[in-house]
């Protein structure tokens, strides 16, 4: 099951926005860059999660 908020991230995005708003675009690209990073650990632990548990070699 995923961990993912989507109330959170849409929170962080209108953040986001808003330094964008105030002129600061390097703080918000910046923040992006972190979400993003996030995003993608996150999404590769519940892929990890998901390949199930290790075979035995002796099985086909």
């Amino acid at each position: 099951m995923s961990d993912l908020d989507a109330r959170q991230v849409a929170q962080r995005i209108d953040t986001v926005l808003d330094i964008l708003v105030a002129g600061d675009t390097h703080s918000a690209i910046n923040n992006l860059e972190i979400l993003k990073a996030e995003l993608l650990t996150q999404a590769r632990n519940e892929q990890e999660n998901k390949s199930g548990p290790d075979k035995s070699p002796w099985e086909i």
